[in-house]
C-alpha cells in the first residue's frame, strides 16, 4: 500500500492524495485443478443425460441435459476469468484485470437467458405432442446427475462471495434442485401415468435458470457500470469521510466496485490551510475510517482550499456539508 501527495493545501485546488491497496479482501477460492474437474463432470453429465433422456423420452432429462452443457462454457469462462484477473496491473490496464471476473458472470447470464427460452418451446412441444416416459430410466439418470451436480456445488462453495464463481456456485445448485424434482417426478408418474408432468418439470427447470440467470445479470451490469456497492449509502459514507477528517465540506464523491471485494473512492474534501504533513495524517486518518467501515482499499482524494470558488458545473453528488 502506498501514498503518494502533490503540494500541500496552500497551493490552487487541484492538489491530489492518492492510495490504494488489496488488504482485506482475500478469501479462499477454487484451484485450477478443482476447475477443470468441473468441466470433465459436466461433460460427462451432458452425456449421460441426453442419452437417458433420448432413450426413455423424457423432456425433462433431455432439458437438464442442455441446461447442463451451458455449464461446459460457463465454467471454462470462470476457470479463464480466475486465471486473468490474478494478472497485475500495466501501462494499458490500470486497474488490473478485476472486473474479468464480473465480465464472465454477464456473458453466463445472457448465455442462460436464452437457453431457458430452448427450455420453454421444448416443454410446450411436449405438452402438444406427449409421449411415455421410462421412469425408470430417469429415476437412474437423476440420481447420477444430482451426485455429479452436488460435488460441483460442494467444490466451489468456498468462492460463492465471488460474483463469477457464484453465477456458478448457483448454476449446479439449481441443477442439483432440479435433479431432486425429476427424481419426484418420475416417481409419481410411475404411480399415476402423469405423463404431462415431464413437460411440466422441463418447464420449471427453465423458470429455474431464467430467475437465477436475472439476478446474476442484475448484479453484474451494476457493476460493469460503476454502480454504488451494494448495502452501501452515499451520504453515510460521506458522514465518515466528514467526521475523520474535519473537513468543511465533501463533494464529488464516486464509490465503485474493481472486482470481489475490491472497492475504490474518489472525491473532492474542502479542507481549511494546512502543511503537507496535516494533511497526509488527516489522508491517513480518511483511509483508515473508509477501509475499517465500508472495506474501501482504493481511494483518490483530491483536497481543495476551503472556501475558494468552484468551476461552474454539475457536481455529482451536490456538495455534502456537515450537520450543525
Amino acid at each position: 500500500m502506498h501514498d503518494h501527495s502533490s503540494g500541500h493545501a496552500h497551493g490552487p485546488a487541484h492538489n491530489h492524495s492518492h492510495s490504494h491497496g488489496h488488504a482485506g479482501h482475500a478469501h479462499p477460492m477454487p484451484g485450477s485443478g478443482v476447475m477443470a474437474g468441473a468441466v470433465a463432470a459436466s461433460l460427462l453429465l451432458v452425456a449421460v443425460e441426453l442419452t437417458g433422456g433420448v432413450m426413455g423420452h423424457s423432456i425433462a432429462l433431455i432439458s437438464d441435459a442442455v441446461h447442463n452443457l451451458t455449464d461446459v462454457p460457463s465454467l471454462a469462462i470462470a476457470w479463464i476469468a480466475m486465471r486473468v484477473a490474478e494478472r497485475p496491473a500495466n501501462d494499458e490496464k490500470t486497474f488490473g484485470y478485476h472486473r474479468v471476473g464480473t465480465l464472465a458472470a454477464f456473458i453466463n447470464a445472457i448465455i442462460l437467458v436464452l437457453i431457458s427460452g430452448f427450455l420453454f418451446y421444448e416443454a410446450w412441444e411436449r405438452f402438444r405432442n406427449p409421449q411415455p416416459v421410462h421412469v425408470g430410466i430417469m429415476m437412474v439418470i437423476s440420481v447420477v446427475a444430482l451426485v455429479i451436480n452436488s460435488g460441483i456445488t460442494l467444490a466451489v462453495v468456498r468462492g460463492r462471495h465471488d460474483l463469477n464463481l457464484r453465477a456458478i456456485f448457483i448454476h449446479n445448485l439449481g441443477d442439483a434442485l432440479s435433479n431432486i424434482a425429476i427424481l419426484g417426478g418420475a416417481l409419481i408418474i410411475r404411480a399415476t401415468a402423469a405423463q404431462w408432468l415431464d413437460p411440466l418439470l422441463g418447464a420449471a427447470i427453465g423458470a429455474m435458470v431464467l430467475w437465477s440467470s436475472i439476478g446474476i445479470l442484475r448484479e453484474a451490469s451494476h457493476i460493469l457500470l460503476e454502480g454504488l456497492p451494494r448495502g452501501m449509502e452515499l451520504e453515510t459514507v460521506a458522514k465518515a469521510i466528514l467526521a475523520a477528517s474535519g473537513a468543511q465540506e465533501v463533494h464529488d464523491i464516486h464509490i465503485w466496485t474493481l472486482g470481489t471485494d475490491l472497492y475504490a473512492l474518489s472525491c473532492h474534501l474542502s479542507i481549511p490551510d494546512m502543511h503537507l504533513e496535516q494533511c497526509e495524517q488527516l489522508l491517513q486518518k480518511v483511509r483508515a475510517r473508509l477501509a475499517d467501515e465500508y472495506k474501501i482499499s482504493h481511494t483518490t482524494i483530491q483536497f481543495e482550499r476551503a472556501g475558494l470558488p468552484r468551476e461552474a458545473g454539475f457536481f455529482m453528488p451536490e456538495p455534502f456539508k456537515p450537520q450543525g
